[in-house]
């Protein structure tokens, strides 16, 4: 295969780059993170209708929101603070150690290896890379075989705005992301499936080559006691239908009291038609990326069926498999079994699950694994908190869904079968680099006391130490 020898070659020589330039000035960093800023912002029409053509429908304007935004938000975060960041910092030293000192400095790890999905083809290029090019590393990435225009044409532009041995973009099937994955990279990011993160940690392990996983999983939105209901129907809604669902952190199943079932499918229906007006034909309303993809979907939802769930669509529009639109329907009274509730759905496919009491629906999510997001709907503090205290997830937005996501001051990550890790900001900086810790012993010091021969002095100084 022709790219392998190409992809090893780019690899060899951003290495050979990273260790002669082992830390790069702020100047040399910034004006990377511009270049990409300018790409990003220059571009973004031309991208915009690269992933729209990928999907064969995705509106423009969800691009620009859900991806041209946060990039460009990220990229002015880097710039921002990334002097800062790379500051030598003090560390405290041990009583028995001064007047010694110790700093931990900040160092590029090399080369990074990124590897992107095709959700989100432009925002999961970018943020993980400009952590990369903050910190003062080298990036290699590996874009999705499933946007074939927009992989093309981010390689041309990367190619037009950096050396070979700053940034390269790797394309091809899944093969090449196999070979992509066993390059001895200094740090790997992988966002994707949990039964690709299993592949790609293997891979790397054999290079014991660190990883940061983003992986998926069942993103559970609790509706609380106290939830001003239809706003939370609405935002729930929202979150679950942006990219058709084709969202890692997208509310995956809702929880929900059990009187107010019937109010969350009325709600819900009232919701979507307000959201998209005549959805067969609405220009605002995405497609599924494949038919691979499209046909899994409608196999999910007829197995549910089968199982026993009460299918109910939202809307009257037909499933239309030539334009890959898929009406959204919720499911109620899955079985547990069912492959809704085992596997993260990734589309506009949202099963409805009742409780009683707020710790039944708390003991529904810490049954599963550990979700990647997590939603919580309430007026009153008191239930937030318990939910906040009594389960774990990579993250949380509280009275909304999405928008933790957006924070460049929070890091973003799994936690668990969703994910190790995280980035975003300053914790972006942090996993790109290695934090090394440094030790200045004084002229003046005691150090000379603690060496053989053990003789009473030692045994006496020991004594001081172990008190």
């Amino acid at each position: 295969m022709r790219e392998v020898p190409a992809m090893s070659s780019v690899f060899d020589a951003m290495r050979a780059a990273s260790r002669h330039d082992q830390t790069p000035s702020w100047e040399i960093r910034a004006d990377r993170l511009r270049r990409l800023r300018r790409l990003v912002h220059a571009n973004q029409e031309a991208i915009a209708t690269a992933i729209s053509d990928d999907f064969t429908n995705r509106p423009r304007q969800e691009t620009a929101l859900l991806e041209t935004f946060p990039s460009i938000a990220g990229i002015n975060d880097a710039l921002r603070h990334g002097k800062r960041w790379m500051r030598v910092r003090r560390a405290r030293t041990g009583l028995w150690f001064k007047p010694g000192r110790s700093r931990l400095m900040p160092q590029p790890l090399g080369v990074i290896g990124i590897v992107v999905p095709w959700n989100y083809p432009l925002f999961l290029t970018v943020g993980p890379l400009a952590g990369a090019l903050v910190a003062g590393n080298r990036a290699m990435i590996k874009l999705s075989e499933y946007t074939p225009r927009f992989s093309a044409l981010f390689a041309q532009l990367v190619q037009a705005t950096f050396a070979p041995d700053e940034v390269a973009i790797i394309n091809g099937d899944a093969e090449v992301a196999s070979t992509f994955t066993a390059l001895p990279f200094d740090h790997l990011l992988f966002t994707g499936s949990t039964s690709v993160g299993h592949h790609v940690m293997r891979a790397a392990a054999a290079n014991l080559t660190p990883v940061t996983l983003e992986l998926g999983g069942k993103s559970p939105a609790i509706v609380g006691p106290g939830a001003e209901f239809d706003h939370a129907v609405e935002r729930i809604l929202v979150g679950k239908l942006l990219n058709a669902g084709q969202t890692c952190i997208a509310p995956d199943y809702v929880l929900v009291p059990e009187a107010q079932r019937d109010r969350f499918v009325e709600s819900a229906r009232r919701c979507v038609n307000r959201l998209y007006p005549g959805l067969a034909h609405n220009p605002d309303y995405t497609s599924i990326i494949s038919p691979r993809h499209f046909g899994r979907l409608v196999s999910m939802i007829e197995a549910a069926g089968a199982a026993g769930a009460r299918v109910v669509p939202l809307t009257d529009a037909a499933p239309d498999a030539d334009a890959r639109r898929l009406p959204p329907v919720l499911l109620m009274d899955v079985p547990d079994d069912a492959m809704a509730m085992q596997e993260e759905i990734f589309g506009p496919v949202l099963p409805v699950v009742t409780y009683r009491t707020v710790g039944e629906a708390i003991a529904f999510v810490n049954a599963r694994p550990r979700p990647l997001a997590l939603y919580v709907f309430d007026k009153g503090a008191e239930v937030v908190d318990r939910v906040m205290r009594q389960t774990v997830a990579g993250g949380v937005t509280v009275n909304d869904t999405l928008f933790h996501i957006a924070q460049d001051d929070l890091p973003f990550g799994g936690v668990g079968p969703s994910g190790m890790g995280a980035y975003h900001g300053e914790a972006g900086f942090e996993t790109f680099s290695k934090l090394k810790p440094v030790f200045h012993q004084a002229g003046l010091n005691g150090a000379g006391l603690l060496k053989p021969p053990y003789g009473k002095r030692f045994e006496s100084m020991l004594k001081l130490l172990l008190r």
